[in-house]
C-alpha cells in the first residue's frame, strides 16, 4: 500500500491493524528460514480480510532464535529488543488512529515476549492491544487441522515437521525442498530444554516430527482453522470494549 491508501482506510472505517510476530530461523534441511514470517504473512492477510475493517501490518522479523543459532542462516534479537520493537509498532499504528492492534506470535520463542510486552503497551496508548499469545492453544490448532484433514499425526511440539511443512506447501509449495524432506524426533519432548539447551540437543538437522505427512491440502485447512479462531477472538475482545 501506498500511505494516502492507509488514511483513505482509516477515514472510511478501519479500525483494527493485525500484526505478526515471526522469525527467521533454520526449520529443517527442507523448509525456508522465513517459514514463520511466511506463516505470518498469510495469517495476517486473512485475518485482515475476513474481518474487513483491518489491514496487515508487515511482519516483524527476525525473532528470539536463540535455540536455533546452531544451524547456520538463523537471526535471533534478545527478548529486549524484540519488546521495544513491538512497542514501537503499537506506539506508530496508535498515532495513525488505530484503534486495535493484534499482535499474533507465530514461533514460539516469540510467544513469551508478547504476552510480557503486550499489557505494558497497553498502558502507554489509546488503542486496546490485543495479544493472541496461546503458545498450546497455537499448538493445538495446527494439530485440529491436520486432523480436520484426515491426517491422523499429532505433535506435542511442531517445529518443521508435518503441520509447518503443510502450511507451506499450501502458501508456495516451490518452496519446500521435497527432496531434502528428512524425519526428526518426536515424543516426550520437553520445551524447556529445547529453548534452554538448544535445539541441536534433540534434534541433528532441526526437524521434529514427520514432515513426509504434509500435504498442500492440509495446510489449507490449518491455515483456516488458525484464522477461524483468531477472528473470533479479536471480535470478542473488540466487543467487550
Amino acid at each position: 500500500m501506498v500511505w494516502p491508501e492507509v488514511e483513505s482506510a482509516l477515514d472510511n472505517g478501519t479500525q483494527t491493524a493485525i500484526v505478526s510476530v515471526g522469525s527467521i530461523e533454520q526449520h529443517g534441511p527442507h523448509l525456508p528460514l522465513n517459514m514463520d514470517t511466511l506463516d505470518g504473512d498469510e495469517l495476517s492477510r486473512r485475518i485482515a480480510a475476513k474481518l474487513g475493517d483491518a489491514l496487515a501490518a508487515p511482519t516483524i522479523r527476525p525473532g528470539c532464535s536463540g535455540h536455533h543459532m546452531e544451524f547456520p542462516g538463523t537471526i535471533t534479537v534478545p527478548p529486549e529488543t524484540l519488546m521495544d520493537v513491538i512497542r514501537s509498532y503499537c506506539r506508530s499504528l496508535d498515532e495513525h488512529g488505530f484503534e486495535y492492534i493484534v499482535l499474533i506470535p507465530t514461533h514460539g520463542g516469540n510467544f513469551g515476549p508478547v504476552k510480557t510486552v503486550a499489557p505494558d503497551v497497553a498502558r502507554e496508548i489509546d488503542a486496546k492491544v490485543i495479544p493472541l499469545a496461546d503458545l498450546d492453544e497455537h499448538m493445538q490448532l495446527l494439530n485440529e487441522g491436520l486432523r480436520e484433514a484426515g491426517i491422523e499425526y499429532e505433535q506435542d511440539v511442531i517445529h518443521a515437521g508435518a503441520a509447518e511443512t503443510a502450511v507451506v506447501l499450501a502458501v508456495d509449495e516451490d518452496l519446500v525442498r521435497i527432496e531434502n524432506i528428512e524425519c526428526g524426533p518426536e515424543g516426550g519432548i520437553s520445551t524447556a530444554r529445547l529453548l534452554s539447551e538448544g535445539f541441536k540437543t534433540i534434534t541433528e538437522n532441526g526437524v521434529l516430527g514427520d514432515p513426509r505427512e504434509a500435504t498442500a491440502e492440509a495446510g489449507e485447512t490449518i491455515i483456516q482453522t488458525v484464522v477461524a479462531t483468531y477472528v473470533d477472538h479479536i471480535e470478542n475482545e473488540r466487543r467487550s470494549v
